[in-house]
């Protein structure tokens, strides 16, 4: 099991701030998170429309779509900052 945090319009289109799931063998990057969850729905699907602009954290560390994710205990799932 792994908890999934979601942000902003990430969050506001998914419709839940975060939930744990029990992730497929073939979801072994990042990228392939990205891939898998926008089979959930179509609230998933609109979130990750554009997975290229979508961030990811593990373990409260940014890291590019082609990062392991077999060692993390929370991943983050947010659209690019700005700032102000």
């Amino acid at each position: 099991m792994v908890k999934l945090v979601y942000f902003a319009w990430v969050r506001e289109r998914i419709d839940k701030p975060e939930e744990e799931l029990e992730l497929p063998a073939h979801v072994v990057t990042a990228g392939d998170l990205l891939a898998y969850l926008k089979t959930l729905g179509d609230g998933y699907a609109a979130a990750l429309e554009y997975p290229d602009v979508i961030r990811v954290a593990i373990n409260q560390e940014h890291v590019e779509h082609d990062e392991p994710i077999a060692d993390a205990r929370e991943i983050g799932i947010f659209p690019p900052m700005t700032g102000g």
